[in-house]
């Protein structure tokens, strides 16, 4: 099985994954990928996933974009230059005023699971500088995304 067809099999539930480089410099003294890293794959497969649902758009047009509220991370194998790594995103609530997201990062050259996380977004109001409900244009497309609908609380 190749590669490629392999990471399509484990990101087979993510509606978003981004292809990164593990980069040199992204090694710490101990001869692995730094742990701030992790989170900045997670921040880069989150804008594409905001992008894709209109919500950066909804930030340039209104002032009405994401802000994290959290972040966590389980670590489960050391990465390492050279590798590339494919970062999984998919919702999996939203809320009245935030959008949980789960994370799954695979590496190519191990052929597995390097970490899992969970973030949470805000839907911010960047001109009143307070939250803001989910507007439902962007519940709809956050649910045509996904292939199903979530509850309404």
């Amino acid at each position: 099985m190749s590669t490629s067809t392999e990471m399509r099999a484990l990101l087979a539930d993510f509606r978003v994954a981004v292809a990164l480089p593990v980069q040199w410099g992204e090694q710490d003294p101990f001869g692995h990928v730094n742990h701030v890293t992790y989170f900045r794959w997670y921040e880069t497969s989150r804008i594409a996933y905001a992008e894709k649902v209109g919500l950066m758009t909804l930030h340039r047009e209104a002032g009405i974009g994401p802000i994290l509220a959290s972040i966590a991370n389980d670590y489960r194998r050391q990465l390492t230059y050279p590798d590339t790594v494919h970062v999984g995103v998919r919702v999996a609530r939203i809320g009245v005023a935030s959008i949980t997201l789960e994370h799954k990062i695979f590496s190519e050259h191990q052929r597995a699971l390097a970490a899992e996380g969970t973030s949470t977004l805000v839907v911010f109001d960047y001109k009143a500088q307070r939250p803001t409900r989910v507007p439902e244009p962007l519940r709809l497309a956050i649910e045509a995304l996904e292939g199903r609908e979530f509850p309404r609380t």
